[in-house]
């Protein structure tokens, strides 16, 4: 009996937490329409795991092609909840879980286990991170996802060095406005591409040294003028021919990197590093993204913000395209 009650005390959240919340998910795979606001279960922390009350929750591209069932297991269960990332507060903790205590601020991301567009979702504790010094809640829900992706394509893909001449081509994205100021914070010159006359605006605020509009100039003349001897890194955040002209002003021996998803992906070459890569959770991680995130004093950009209950609105958005910086929902 002593060993039941023990398991159901390490599965139940504390009596200060509700047993139900709001939820936004669907029943089933198909446009924004099928997220819906539900009345669900609050999830229960299994030992190595911790509860988190959300403030903010991520909304992405990849969220939208899960809506789809895009990555589906073949007996997909419903409600599903989606959501990759967001910030909010410790509620409870698995009994295992000794990082983390009631009340500490954090933010997490989980891609395979997901959940986040919720009041509360329960994580692996080594997914979660404790809240970096120089952001809030609202900003850092925004972070975890696409700062993983862009510090790990800046540092482990691409190995970037002082000097280096870098090219990141969809700079004015999630992920992108935030590879350009760690690529700053390494001490790199940083050519840009962006989408229309604000996302250039936007990038030249974070740093670039030179920016461009990626759907209207010529990359590769203006790669050239920037590095005539020849540009040593590209981080690809769309795929397509602009990145094929890309690879053009990549000096022999360059590094091209690029996340799982972008598609198409680049056709390899002679002579050039190319890599694809996945932005990887950990303690580890989280604890060098902290650090990064507070040297460079990193500005995260909100391109537009919803209530949770307009997530269909928030998807909606994310399809009409032009995104600067990170949708986020707020609970």
């Amino acid at each position: 009996m002593s060993q039941v009650a023990t398991l159901s005390e390490e599965l139940a959240p504390p009596r200060t937490v509700a047993h139900t919340m709001r939820a936004v998910a669907i029943e089933r795979f198909g446009g924004p329409e099928v997220l819906a606001l539900r009345e669900l279960p609050v999830p229960r922390p299994k030992p190595h795991e911790v509860l988190i009350r959300l403030h903010t929750a991520g909304v992405g591209e990849w969220d939208a092609w899960h809506r789809q069932g895009g990555d589906a297991p073949d007996k997909p269960r419903f409600p599903m909840v989606l959501g990759t990332d967001g910030a909010g507060t410790i509620a409870a903790r698995g009994a295992r879980v000794r990082r983390f205590n009631e009340g500490d601020q954090v933010y997490a991301y989980d891609y395979e286990k997901r959940g986040f567009y919720a009041e509360y979702v329960a994580v692996t504790a080594s997914h979660a991170g404790h809240l970096p010094a120089t952001l809030d809640l609202g900003r850092a829900g925004a972070v975890a996802c696409i700062g993983l992706t862009a510090l790990q394509g800046i540092d482990d893909a691409l190995r970037v060095r002082s000097g280096d001449n870098v090219l990141i081509h969809g700079a004015s994205g999630g992920v992108g406005h935030l590879a350009l100021q760690f690529a700053k914070l390494r001490r790199a010159r940083v050519i840009a591409t962006a989408s229309g006359d604000d996302g250039v605006a936007l990038v030249r605020s974070l740093g670039a040294d030179e920016a461009i509009d990626g759907k209207k100039e010529d990359i590769a003349a203006a790669a050239r003028r920037f590095a005539p001897q020849g540009i040593d890194a590209v981080l690809a955040l769309i795929g397509g021919a602009p990145v094929e002209r890309c690879l053009h002003a990549l000096r022999e021996g360059g590094r091209l990197a690029w996340p799982t998803g972008v598609e198409p992906e680049p056709q390899k070459r002679p002579g050039i590093d190319f890599m694809t890569y996945d932005g990887v959770a950990g303690v580890r991680e989280f604890a060098r993204l902290n650090r990064a995130v507070e040297a460079a004093q990193l500005k995260v950009h909100i391109g537009a913000e919803f209530p949770l209950a307009e997530a269909g609105r928030a998807h909606q958005r994310i399809a009409a395209g032009h995104v600067l910086g990170k949708i986020v929902l707020r609970m």
